[in-house]
């Protein structure tokens, strides 16, 4: 298996969700999230990506991510029947590594059938299949390590804060899929500190 590429970034084609990573007199072709895309630095630039490589019976295909996370998020969608290399890669354009781990523990079903090709059903066995594969924990954890931060962009104070949030409540008492699911009912808006969101979010813990 290839781990990661590291080369020049030669051209991107948005098209097709295409970059070219140039190394060693060679010029691999691999396919990103639109996420990710967004991400890229100028052609010329130097570019690491964590592959991902699909063997089909008539071509061998790359996916690059920009973190080892999402590499491992997109094969745990691979793994859910009815979702592909493109549905996966669609999901993870839909919703950040953070949102989806959210969505799948709080049965949030909704924001999962956001992403392109991914109906309400798909979301619903996509919850299904996944939700005993992550834990709240290990997201934090990984957030703390900085295994979310993409090398390109920083994190979102907003994601933070919603992070933060879910946890006082935990701490609280109440049950991580229940934090979840008020956390993710608050209609917060960049600049909302933690305070503000757990107040806002304590509203539904009631019903």
């Amino acid at each position: 298996m290839i781990a990661y590429i590291r080369g020049t970034l030669a051209f991107v084609e948005p098209e097709e969700s295409m970059v070219v990573l140039e190394t060693g007199g060679i010029g691999y072709q691999i396919l990103l999230s639109g996420r990710d895309l967004d991400l890229l630095p100028p052609a010329g630039e130097e570019v690491r990506l964590y592959t991902y490589l699909q063997v089909r019976e008539d071509a061998f295909v790359l996916y690059g991510f920009f973190t080892r996370e999402d590499r491992k998020l997109f094969q745990l969608l691979l793994g859910v029947s009815g979702i592909g290399p493109k549905g996966a890669l669609g999901v993870l354009t839909a919703l950040s590594a953070d949102d989806l781990r959210f969505a799948v523990l709080a049965d949030d079903a909704k924001t999962i059938a956001k992403a392109p090709g991914i109906g309400h059903k798909t979301a619903q066995k996509l919850i299904l299949e996944l939700k005993d594969k992550l834990s709240l924990e290990e997201a934090f954890e990984a957030r703390l390590a900085g295994n979310q931060t993409r090398e390109t962009a920083p994190a979102s104070d907003l994601t933070d804060a919603r992070n933060e949030a879910v946890e006082a409540l935990t701490a609280l008492g109440y049950s991580a899929a229940d934090s979840l699911k008020a956390v993710r009912k608050v209609e917060a808006a960049e600049g909302m500190n933690v305070e503000a969101i757990l107040k806002a979010a304590l509203k539904y813990m009631s019903f």
